[in-house]
């Protein structure tokens, strides 16, 4: 299914220490309504599906005016990307399944309060997201969860995976951290090796698995995930056009692929060269390639 992304804002109620847009929510004022609708109508001939995603959608006071519309047009997913605080409100999670929203992917980054709120840096936060990703599984939704892995949180990605099997979540996923925007202001701080990191991702995957749970990771190159390789979410990502600030990017996979990620000196002698991604440029550039090595066929 044929998918559309887009960015309505950048204006966002967290501020994490990760968060790959940076400053964009000073340079960029939100999408009017009016524009909004002109890009749905005009995806809609081309794209069966459509993610609201920003900043953060929630805080627009149009977003159910905007999910009603998606809806009018008949797209067949309406997909809610999300840092989920505002699904602890009970009304809004009805008002937004009722306008049309049929996915919803909040994000969660900690186990408990204190690492969540740390690294969104809005105290409360953990609550609300929590709150919310339980109001709308009462309400039998699909929710897909994403956990961004950073160092201040990646060896407590099985407590994370723990907490979402028990709130029965339909599919999580861990997303490597991608250090542009504040990840890579604050690279030192948040960028762990991925060395370190995989095997905790490992251990988060094991725990969904088990308990019949779809799951993910992401920006991981499969020489660090070999046994894994079923759950390597660039393998599943469905064509995707972006609306972003001042630019559409027509293809993303291509785009991700091409200039976005990279391959080292090692790369072509891998038996997964031609289906692996590589990991996201910024790491290699930082760390070198010591970490990867070709995969035997």
């Amino acid at each position: 299914m044929k998918r559309v992304d887009v960015k309505t804002n950048f204006n966002c109620n967290n501020q994490c220490r990760f968060c790959v847009q940076g400053n964009k929510r000073e340079l960029y004022p939100p999408k009017t309504t009016k524009e909004v609708k002109e890009i749905l109508r005009q995806s809609r001939r081309t794209h069966e599906a459509v993610v609201f995603t920003g900043g953060e959608v929630t805080i627009r006071e149009d977003i159910i005016e905007l999910v009603k519309f998606a809806r009018l047009l008949d797209y067949r997913l309406i997909q809610i990307q999300s840092n989920g605080r505002m699904f602890c409100y009970e009304k809004f999670c009805d008002e937004i399944i009722a306008a049309g929203a049929n996915q919803f992917s909040p994000a969660l980054h900690g186990h408990i309060p204190a690492l969540h709120d740390f690294l969104t840096r809005s105290k409360g936060s953990f609550l609300q997201t929590l709150t919310g990703i339980r109001n709308l599984k009462k309400r039998k939704q699909d929710v897909i969860v994403n956990c961004v892995v950073t160092k201040p949180n990646y060896r407590n990605l099985p407590d994370i995976a723990r907490l979402l099997v028990h709130c029965k979540v339909n599919q999580y996923q861990f997303a490597f951290v991608h250090a542009g925007g504040r990840a890579g202001e604050n690279f030192d701080a948040i960028v762990p090796r991925k060395s370190l990191a995989v095997p905790f991702i490992k251990k988060g995957l094991d725990i969904g698995i088990k308990a019949g749970i779809k799951v993910m990771a992401e920006a991981i190159p499969f020489c660090l995930m070999q046994g894994y390789e079923d759950y390597i979410a660039e393998k599943y990502i469905p064509s995707t056009k972006i609306y972003d600030a001042e630019s559409v990017v027509d293809d993303f996979a291509q785009v991700r692929k091409n200039e976005g990620k990279a391959k080292g000196p090692l790369c072509k002698k891998c038996s997964c060269f031609n289906i692996c991604e590589g990991p996201w440029k910024e790491y290699p550039q930082k760390f070198g390639w010591d970490e990867f090595v070709a995969i035997k066929e």
